[in-house]
């Protein structure tokens, strides 16, 4: 039994596309957040228009009673306008991620480049919010040990602790979580599972990848360098029967790291396409907090699941998706992505 004391409790929805805009024709979704100088909140969607073309936006959030209601929209900050982030006939920056590293004093932005190749991992840095330089793709050092390239392999739900920790290495580091896709038949058809040495179990699962701090001081380009790949979890319960991934930046609590994530069951079809037969849910991790790559207990049934309208009906059906942290007048406030439609809010609370 999870012994993890936090539940959620949803309040309901904060952002629904705008009516008429092309840009967000095919959804609002999977926000990333933070506060820019002036201290106010905002989210960071991910505005999808016709054909599955995904932007970055920046919408200041309406509070009202300590809750949060709603947005005011003030614009696109990040667009498929690099060449990597463009294919033939797709094109997209997806499901930012954004974490505030005060180490760094810049908020750094995990994204999914949806390139000719198909989705990877990239970063860029803010230190306002609304001005963003790109660092590209995340390259992954390599490691004899694992018998395995990393960077064959896409990989999304990547996002960055926001403090250092102390690597495997014994150095002080930024540690950030990510998640292979081992399959690489969506890359070059006929080459199938490949699995790292060691790992077993071909399901999509969390791993955890480390960058010396000095080295990123030194220069910010380097963040996008990660070395010292450890697996971390994979599915485990029922609720997470096809696979894993990580949600909001990892929120740092008394018992060590609590990390919110997402559990997948249902019938997947390509990994690229918009999934109808699926159901995302939302449980936790709590990770040690001088070793990261531990983990010290998990959720062994959703805290939210989709059971509400908006949840249920939308662009994928069945989904919970959570992708941002922040606390409201000494309150915590998750943001999740709604059947990849809409977003909803959800107050995180102690239960002891």
């Amino acid at each position: 039994m999870s012994m993890i004391p936090y539940r959620l409790r949803r309040l309901g929805v904060v952002m629904t596309p705008a009516e008429g805009d092309p840009l967000e024709a095919e959804g609002v979704l999977n926000p990333g957040s933070g506060r820019g100088p002036d201290g106010v909140l905002h989210l960071l969607p991910r505005l999808v228009a016709e054909g599955n073309v995904s932007r970055v936006g920046l919408a200041r959030v309406v509070i009202e009673d300590g809750i949060p209601v709603g947005v005011e929209r003030e614009g696109v900050v990040l667009e498929p306008d690099r060449g990597w982030e463009r294919g033939v006939g797709n094109a997209g920056v997806e499901d930012p991620r954004v974490t505030r590293i005060d180490a760094l004093g810049l908020h750094v932005m995990t994204y999914v480049a949806y390139g000719p190749l198909g989705p990877r991992t990239a970063l860029a840095v803010s230190e306002d919010l609304r001005e963003w330089r790109r660092l590209g793709p995340a390259l992954f050092r390599y490691d004899d040990a694992l018998d395995m390239d990393l960077n064959l392999f896409h990989n999304k739900d990547t996002v960055f602790f926001p403090e250092p920790v102390t690597a495997p290495d014994g150095t002080e580091a930024l540690a950030v979580l990510h998640r292979p896709m081992w399959d690489l038949d969506e890359t070059k058809a006929g080459q199938g599972v490949r699995l790292p040495a060691g790992i077993t179990d071909e399901r999509q699962s969390i791993w955890i990848s480390y960058v010396p701090l000095a080295a990123v001081r030194a220069d910010i380009r380097n963040l996008a360098l990660w070395d010292q790949h450890r697996f971390v979890a994979g599915p485990e319960h029922p609720f997470e029967e096809l696979k894993i991934g990580g949600g909001p930046p990892p929120l740092r609590v008394p018992e060590g790291w609590l990390v919110l994530h997402h559990g997948v069951t249902g019938e997947l079809a390509g990994a690229f396409a918009q999934q109808q037969n699926v159901n995302y849910a939302a449980g936790a991790l709590l990770l040690d907090a001088r070793d990261p790559s531990r983990v010290l207990d998990r959720t062994p049934e959703p805290l939210l699941a989709p059971e509400t309208d908006e949840e249920r009906s939308g662009i994928v059906p069945n989904v919970v998706f959570p992708t941002a942290i922040e606390e409201i007048d000494g309150r915590l406030f998750v943001f999740y992505g709604m059947a990849d439609s809409k977003i909803g809010v959800a107050l995180l609370e102690r239960t002891d």
